[in-house]
């Protein structure tokens, strides 16, 4: 018997140990829910915003390097959110898992409250009617001995009346439970369905890339012309801020020989590549606090995405050719203003063709290099201030594109600005 307890006790306390844990797994995972269902709706937010881009490409004669990158940003989207459902998906199994074994441990509970209260009201029936009750009573040897018995009764009448209580609040926790549980299967139903709709528009979706990328192809000819005056294009402008830098470092060198008076370079200089720009004491502290912020720097664009990333990758349609990008391209909506990502001094603001206006920002060591820009709304000299407005982004008409190009240079070093901007 003492063997059989032991196991039963053993088994209990092994039950309440699972329950515990999957209770704090299930809390924790409340907050990973609400985090889940933020990034769902943030997900679905950029695919309405992609769909809207791409309604105006649609405006467009001619199949665009622009709408394909649209699409695969796009699909980017639409697979994140597929991946947040799925995770959503296994956050409720885990609640189902933790329902079940509360309803185990509940209906074991309810069964052994019920077999003690019927045990209770059999000896009750037997030993506890009026006759053997007043018996009982006054069978005692002195007052003090029946009082006591008195209370015995009154006690055992209570924990009856308890255990009655305890039956109905656990025969209602469990109703709840199952509700719960059954709220939980529905939950799961649903999001399951919206996985297998968002799978079907994913297919669609590639399969409209496909075609796109087939239409691409066969305009080869087009495509390697209108790369050939991007990488010119680029080529120019990286000419022009290498030109600049080197402005600017000897403009610093001689600014800190009038100073010091010496051409001894002062302690705590930053060296940049194979030259040095020489800060004063202001610009020292502002590229400091410039790469504290590395990762947090906001957005030059308040709304859009990264269609071409930072470093050289393979064309999306051409064989085996490269593409190099000194910075990354963001893709946003027509008449976006350009933002300064952080606060500095306009170094230059020039024009070619290809990138129309560019403007450069020196932060200390650091510039920051705004290209495509429509309209300008800084001078050369101007301070600027995290998050001022510096002009908007130009719009190609021909193929509806509305691009941004931003480089982050420090001294010489050429920066991958993903890394520099907070995440969306």
């Amino acid at each position: 018997m003492n063997i059989a307890n032991a196991c039963r006790k053993s088994a209990s306390i092994g039950l309440q140990l699972i329950l515990v844990f999957l209770l704090s797994v299930a809390a924790f995972g409340q907050g990973d829910k609400e985090r889940l269902q933020k990034t769902k709706k943030q997900l679905e937010d950029e695919i309405r915003y992609t769909n809207d881009l791409l309604e105006k490409t649609k405006q467009s004669k001619q199949v665009s390097m622009e709408r394909l990158k649209i699409l695969n940003q796009r699909i980017r989207s639409r697979e994140a959110l597929i991946a947040t459902i799925n995770k959503e998906l296994g956050e409720i199994d885990m609640n189902i898992q933790v329902d079940n074994v509360q309803l185990d441990h509940m209906s074991k509970q309810l069964k052994a409250l019920k077999d003690d209260y019927s045990r209770m009201i059999y000896q009750a029936y037997r030993t506890m009617n009026g006759r053997n009750k007043l018996m009982f009573i006054f069978s005692s040897k002195d007052f003090n001995q029946a009082w006591q018995r008195i209370k015995y009764y009154q006690q055992y009448s209570a924990y009856r009346r308890k255990q009655a209580e305890h039956i109905e609040n656990t025969t209602q926790a469990i109703s709840i439970q199952r509700k719960d549980m059954e709220a939980r299967k529905q939950e799961k139903l649903s999001l399951f369905e919206t996985q297998q709709k968002e799978k079907v528009k994913l297919d669609l979706e590639k399969q409209d890339k496909a075609k796109t990328v087939k239409e691409l192809s066969g305009k080869e000819k087009q495509l390697v012309a209108s790369l050939k005056t991007k990488q010119q294009a680029a080529a120019r402008l990286e000419y022009e801020i290498e030109k600049l830098i080197a402005t600017e470092i000897r403009a610093s060198e001689d600014r800190m020989r009038k100073t010091e008076g010496t051409e001894k370079k002062p302690a705590g200089h930053i060296v940049s590549g194979p030259a040095t720009y020489e800060m004063t004491p202001r610009e020292r502290e502002l590229s400091s606090s410039f790469a504290s912020n590395r990762g947090r720097l906001p957005w030059p664009c308040e709304k859009g995405f990264i269609s071409g990333t930072f470093g050289e990758h393979p064309h999306p349609v051409l064989d085996r050719v490269k593409v190099k990008n000194n910075g990354v391209d963001i893709t946003t909506e027509p008449n976006a203003q350009v933002k300064a990502v952080f606060n500095g001094k306009v170094s230059k603001v020039m024009s070619f063709p290809n990138l129309n206006n560019v403007v450069i920002v020196r932060h200390g060591e650091y510039l920051t290099v705004y290209s495509n820009l429509e309209v300008v709304s800084v001078r050369e000299g101007q301070d600027v201030t995290t998050r001022q407005a510096i002009g908007k982004v130009h719009t190609n008409a021909e193929e509806q594109k509305t691009e941004l190009h931003f480089e982050i240079w420090k001294g010489k070093l050429i920066q991958n600005p993903e890394i520099w901007l907070a995440g969306r």
